[in-house]
């Protein structure tokens, strides 16, 4: 397995073993995950939509080294996932729903006319 100045591994020893992961090439992995990120049309849409170039992170992922590149790629795997924040909102009128009907039941208050107060 040979590898050219042109491919992102460049340099690297195909044979070094891990021992904290039990695979070869501990930043095989670190580079092969942030490469496969940048191959996502949405993640390529978004760089361009901040006005960055596709092709020049691929350079600088390419050139970070192999602890780098698996930090990263680890630290990017802890992110949150992104959201509109439907979900939230969504969550948070069920909450008052159900707390404004148990006050209902409870007879505290009166909002919703298909609930009858339990009797004290």
């Amino acid at each position: 397995m040979s590898h050219d100045a042109a491919t992102p591994f460049a340099g690297r020893n195909p044979h070094r073993f891990d021992h904290r992961h039990g695979n070869t090439d501990a930043g095989a992995g670190g580079h092969e995950r942030l490469a496969s990120l940048l191959e996502r049309r949405d993640v390529r849409a978004q760089l361009e939509a901040y006005g960055v170039n596709p092709a020049d992170v691929s350079a600088r992922v390419a050139a970070l080294s192999d602890d780098e590149a698996a930090q990263l790629a680890d630290r990017i795997g802890t992110l949150p996932t992104p959201g509109d924040g439907v979900g939230a909102v969504v969550g948070a009128l069920l909450l008052v729903f159900i707390i404004l009907l148990i006050t209902d039941i409870l007879g505290f208050t009166h909002v919703f006319p298909f609930t009858k107060p339990i009797k004290r």
